[in-house]
C-alpha cells in the first residue's frame, strides 16, 4: 500500500534539494608573462609583469626574490617596488598568480638584475625629460617617447605617470615605453620623471595626451579637450575647449581626485571657444590634485571624461 508514494517522495526531495553546488576550483591560473625588473637605485628594484589568466579570476600575485616570496599583491596590481636591497648585488625575480581557491600558477620566466653601486651623497635631481610624445597603439595601448634627461651623475630610471600615478618604469638607458591595459575610446594624459641612483626625482615632463581608438561601433569620443590647470594663491583656474555636440554645452562636471566636486553651469549663453572656470581651494601649499571634466550632452547624458590634469596648490 505504501509503495505508490515512493516516487512522489523522491520527486519532493529532488525539488527541495536546490541547484547543485558548483564543482570545486582545482585549476591553477596561467603563469604571468612579460616580467621585467629594473634597478632604479642601489637599494630598490622595480618589478612589472603582464596579467595572468584564470578560468575564474586571478585574485593575487606573489613576487619571489631569489626563490623566496617577498611581496603579496592584489590581482589588480601588475608592478611593485622591492626595497631594502644591498648595493651592487645580483637578484633573480619570478611572479606567481593565485586565484580565490588558493590555486597557484607556475612561476613566470625568471629575470635577473643587479642593484646599482652605492654612490657618494647626491642631492641634485635630474632635469625633467623633454619633448614627450604619445601615440595610440590600437585601442588598448600607447607608445611614449621622450628626450633624455640630464644628471650630474647619471639617470638610472624613467617613471611614467598617468593621472599622477606611476604606471611604468623604464631603465635610464632608454627613452621609450609601451603602456598597455588602456580602455578603448578614452582620453589619457601622461608625464615622465627621471630618477638617479640616489632616488632624486626630476620634475614632470610636459604632459602628452592621447585618445585611444574607440571600440567597433562605439560613438565618437565626447571629452572636453585642451584642459589646462593653473594654481594661484588659494585658487585653481581651468581652461578647456568644450566638445562639439551640435548644440551649446551649458553644463560641465568637475571631478577632483576621481570624485565628483561640482557642476559648472553657465548663467547665460556658454562662452564661444575656450571656457574658463576658477574655484577656491583650502588645502595646504604643495597639495597635489588630479582634475577631470566631462560635458552634459544634448540628450541629457554625461559625455566622456577629459584627459586628467595634475595641479599643485600654491
Amino acid at each position: 500500500m505504501l509503495t505508490p508514494l515512493a516516487p512522489l517522495l523522491a520527486l519532493v526531495l529532488t525539488a527541495c534539494s536546490g541547484p547543485a553546488a558548483p564543482p570545486p576550483d582545482t585549476r591553477a591560473p596561467i603563469a604571468p608573462t612579460g616580467l621585467t625588473a629594473t634597478s632604479g637605485s642601489a637599494t630598490t628594484v622595480h618589478v612589472m609583469w603582464s596579467a595572468a589568466t584564470d578560468d575564474r579570476a586571478v585574485t593575487g600575485y606573489v613576487v619571489h626574490r631569489d626563490g623566496r616570496p617577498v611581496k603579496e599583491l592584489p590581482g589588480t596590481s601588475l608592478m611593485t617596488d622591492v626595497v631594502g636591497l644591498t648595493p651592487a648585488t645580483r637578484h633573480t625575480f619570478t611572479v606567481h598568480a593565485r586565484d580565490a581557491a588558493g590555486n597557484v600558477s607556475p612561476p613566470s620566466a625568471t629575470v635577473s638584475v643587479t642593484t646599482l653601486r652605492a654612490a657618494a651623497e647626491d642631492r641634485t635631481p635630474p632635469t625633467a625629460p623633454a619633448s614627450l610624445r604619445a601615440a595610440a597603439d590600437g585601442s588598448g595601448a600607447a607608445v611614449l617617447t621622450w628626450a633624455p634627461a640630464r644628471d650630474d651623475t647619471r639617470v638610472t630610471a624613467y617613471d611614467v605617470h598617468q593621472a599622477d600615478v606611476r604606471i611604468h618604469t623604464a631603465p635610464g638607458t632608454v627613452t621609450t615605453a609601451r603602456v598597455t591595459g588602456l580602455r578603448p575610446g578614452t582620453a589619457y594624459s601622461f608625464t615622465v620623471r627621471a630618477r638617479d641612483a640616489a632616488e632624486n626625482t626630476s620634475a614632470d615632463s610636459p604632459h602628452a595626451d592621447l585618445t585611444t581608438a574607440p571600440a567597433p561601433g562605439a560613438p565618437a569620443n565626447t571629452a572636453p579637450t585642451g584642459l589646462t590647470a593653473t594654481s594661484a594663491r588659494g585658487a585653481v583656474t581651468l581652461t578647456w575647449t568644450p566638445p562639439r555636440t551640435g548644440r551649446p554645452v551649458t553644463h560641465h562636471e568637475l571631478h577632483l581626485d576621481g570624485r565628483f566636486a561640482t557642476t559648472i553651469v553657465w548663467g547665460a549663453a556658454p562662452p564661444a571657444g575656450r571656457a574658463t572656470y576658477t574655484f577656491t581651494v583650502q588645502d595646504p601649499p604643495g597639495t597635489r590634485h588630479t582634475l577631470t571634466l566631462r560635458a552634459r550632452l544634448p540628450d541629457g547624458t554625461w559625455g566622456d571624461f577629459s584627459a586628467p590634469r595634475t595641479v599643485v596648490v600654491r
